[in-house]
């Protein structure tokens, strides 16, 4: 089973406004309220794609409730932890620019906390946990560290697609993926990239310091696949960007899903493009369609 915890889901309202005016009354042509976080998001695609998944993670209040019920009644199998805090709504303005405004979470408590580990420690060694996004504040800063070592020492394999100290004090524990975007990896190194060459560099130094899998994805240029038996390079399919949200949590998910059936890390890139732009080409998060429609438009070299 792969199992996805998102520790600050959120419902992701977006708003489609011709041109806003600061400081006046502002009127909408149309609104969607979609449930948001990059852990849900990764299992919505699973699920799409047919591959069992399991939602985890933390909901409270009525905006906990909208999430939860628009996934099961997705048919999406979900085990959150019920808390006392609301969850976050997270405003995606969309105009002649786009402009993000994010909660920044509830508050969980330490018994909260532990029931989400007591989940964890019935995983096997046959599953895989993907750890995906921000803390809530209320969080202690090593929680990702301790929800780590409970999936360790239950020898299941864990992917983290998250930034910072958070994504370099778990490479030590050998993630099967790690997936930052050129601008976290230059970030994470205190670096700036001029050229691809750059981006191999450090893309490189993250196999080094212990990830099994690197993606580092490069916007339109692409994405490049690091492995201890070579490097790639894939080529995005053609179309019309219509939405950023979610394209990098539906690249996880080709991944993981493609990798836990075959094993074949590059087949696993190529499905990993082919859903992170079907994402990119539609107004939510892709539908099975879409993305083995694009499939076999991925191209992927050894560089």
């Amino acid at each position: 089973m792969i199992y996805t915890v998102t520790l600050n889901p959120s419902i992701d309202y977006i708003v489609n406004v011709p041109q806003v005016a600061l400081g006046e009354l502002n009127k909408m042509d149309s609104d969607l309220k979609l449930p948001g976080g990059k852990g849900i998001n990764v299992s919505r695609i699973l699920h799409e794609l047919d591959i069992p998944t399991c939602a985890l993670g933390f909901l409270g209040g009525f905006t906990g409730n909208f999430i939860k019920d628009w996934l099961e009644t997705d048919g999406l199998r979900t085990d959150f932890i019920s808390i006392q805090d609301d969850t976050r709504i997270n405003i995606k303005l969309k105009s002649d620019v786009e402009t993000e405004i994010n909660g920044r979470g509830p508050a969980i408590t330490n018994e909260e906390a532990s029931q989400l580990m007591e989940k964890l420690a019935r995983l096997t060694a046959e599953d895989t946990v993907i750890l995906s996004g921000s803390k809530p504040p209320s969080l202690p800063d090593d929680f990702y560290k301790q929800l780590i070592s409970i999936i360790k020492e239950k020898n299941a394999s864990f992917i983290i697609d998250t930034t910072g100290k958070d994504l370099l004090d778990a490479l030590v524990d050998q993630p099967l993926l790690v997936k930052p975007n050129k601008e976290e990896l230059a970030e994470l190194f205190n670096v700036t990239m001029t050229s691809e060459e750059d981006v191999r560099t450090f893309g490189a130094k993250l196999l080094e310091l212990g990830a099994q899998h690197v993606i580092v994805s490069m916007a339109g240029e692409g994405a490049l696949l690091f492995t201890k038996d070579g490097t790639y390079k894939g080529t995005n399919p053609k179309g019309t960007v219509k939405n950023s949200v979610g394209a990098g949590d539906s690249m996880i998910a080709g991944f993981t899903g493609e990798f836990m059936k075959t094993k074949d890390p590059v087949q696993a890139f190529k499905m990993g493009i082919a859903s992170g732009s079907a994402t990119a080409f539609s107004d939510d998060l892709a539908k099975q369609q879409d993305i083995l429609a694009l499939l076999e438009q991925v191209e992927v070299k050894e560089i």
